[in-house]
């Protein structure tokens, strides 16, 4: 039997891309669970996917860089179930390009979407869990959270936030009853990807760029649900991600070196100004 069978699962950017998998994914294993995302629509479409297959699930607006909706969202879902079991903090942006590229208010935005809305989410999960006894909140980060990602710095740095959080949040939690983890996965093909904002370069380019594989999100989904059934406090995926970690940390020249071969052939397609 599914440990989150009954288990009341709140998603946000449970919309789209891998939020989306996660949500039905969970409802497969017999979750009740909240949909929420910025776009509503998308949300009461999975929901309503889910109810037809038979699964449980609700749709709700939120916007996680505006802590009030936040913590509406979470009173809500507790004034409905009355407990809160598992709290996936998933809504991103990104945008790529040169650091030198980019406008302030772009790299603000990123960080406000995937540092600020993750903590927004955390927060406040965490007050009504230590209250509880017992929860597990489970943030998405990257492989950019745990190496420097060149042409991605405003995700990059947002990404390392999310891990500092949610490592700290385990370590504080652990007497509380609060599990923590978080995910750090390499490319998934999701419409974050297609629809990515890019700034003196093509996206076709930059996409084509990308030196691995794109997992699909219905597998990345199955790996981050067999990681949190194992109370695992870092995801990774694929197997590149620990490659390059290992490497970064133990031979740093040597993944500079692999950097610089990055930024350099992005150079190849960054427009002349």
């Amino acid at each position: 039997m599914s440990i989150f069978r009954e288990k009341v699962c709140l998603v946000t950017g449970g919309g789209s891309g891998l939020g989306r998998e996660v949500c039905s994914q969970l409802a497969d294993r017999g979750a009740c669970v909240i949909v929420a995302d910025l776009n509503e629509e998308a949300a009461r479409d999975i929901a309503q996917k889910i109810s037809i297959h038979g699964g449980t699930a609700i749709a709700s607006y939120v916007d996680v860089t505006d802590p009030k909706s936040i913590e509406a969202l979470i009173d809500a879902s507790l004034a409905q179930y009355g407990r809160l079991d598992y709290m996936f903090n998933n809504a991103g942006i990104t945008v790529v390009g040169e650091f030198r590229d980019l406008p302030l208010d772009e790299l603000k935005k990123v960080l406000e979407v995937n540092l600020t809305g993750i903590l927004h989410g955390s927060h406040y999960a965490y007050q009504v869990m230590a209250k509880q006894g017992y929860g597990h909140i489970v943030n998405t980060a990257s492989g950019f959270g745990l190496v420097p990602g060149p042409t991605n710095l405003p995700y990059t740095m947002a990404k390392f936030g999310v891990v500092g959080l949610s490592e700290t949040m385990r370590c504080e939690g652990l007497d509380l009853g609060i599990k923590v983890s978080v995910i750090c996965p390499g490319y998934i093909r999701t419409s974050m990807i297609d629809n990515m904002r890019t700034f003196n370069a093509d996206s076709a380019d930059v996409i084509s760029q990308i030196p691995a594989k794109m997992i699909d999100p219905q597998q990345a989904a199955r790996l981050v649900l067999r990681g949190v059934e194992k109370n695992r406090a870092i995801i990774t995926f694929p197997s590149y991600v620990g490659v390059l970690t290992f490497l970064y940390r133990c031979f740093p020249r040597l993944f500079l070196r692999y950097s610089l071969t990055t930024i350099r052939n992005f150079r190849k397609i960054r427009k002349k100004e």
